[in-house]
């Protein structure tokens, strides 16, 4: 399933396996990956493995990279994965360190937020981020969505436990 997306000054679109080498400017970054739940990645091989193991016909489960229009660079990735069992999607992002800042995440998640409700029923998008970073707070806040409930969240290898924050964004 391809999908492209276009907003003011990205394109959105399939990560792809040549895209790993890019994609491990954020992937192996310690800072990046601060609060992020998978691993830090420390070989770029790796990065290319999990980029073929995505599957782009999931409709249930997208990943797009954030391409800059004016450069044509890849500078992260973000998308989203419906959980049936309460019928919610899940939103999650990264960028490169060096794009902080300049509201490349928000015009990114606007874009796919605009697909989702496009093309799927929604009733709740959900985004989880650690209670410490600030930065995806002001994201989620900007993205129209509001403050729910305290959690918490692992690192998928277990390495760490992150008091956690849930902003939702509801239709009607």
């Amino acid at each position: 399933m391809q999908i492209i997306i276009e907003t003011e000054r990205l394109i959105l679109r399939n990560l792809i396996p040549d895209d790993y080498e890019a994609a491990f400017s954020w992937c192996g970054d310690p800072e990046v990956n601060t609060y992020l739940i998978y691993p830090l990645y420390t070989r770029k091989e790796d990065v290319k493995t999990w980029i073929e193991s995505r599957n782009p016909d999931d409709p249930n489960h997208y990943d797009f990279g954030f391409q800059r229009k004016d450069t044509g660079e890849l500078i992260g990735c973000g998308g989203y994965v419906y959980h049936s069992e309460n019928n919610t999607w899940k939103i999650g992002y990264n960028i490169r360190k060096d794009q902080w800042g300049q509201g490349y995440v928000v015009e990114a998640m606007q874009g796919i937020l605009k697909e989702i409700k496009k093309t799927r029923t929604v009733e709740t998008i959900e985004g989880i981020f650690a209670s410490e970073n600030y930065k995806s707070q002001r994201v989620m806040e900007k993205l129209g969505m509001s403050y729910v409930r305290d959690t918490e969240y692992n690192k998928l290898d277990g390495s760490q436990t992150f008091q956690a924050k849930v902003f939702q964004y509801q239709e009607g």
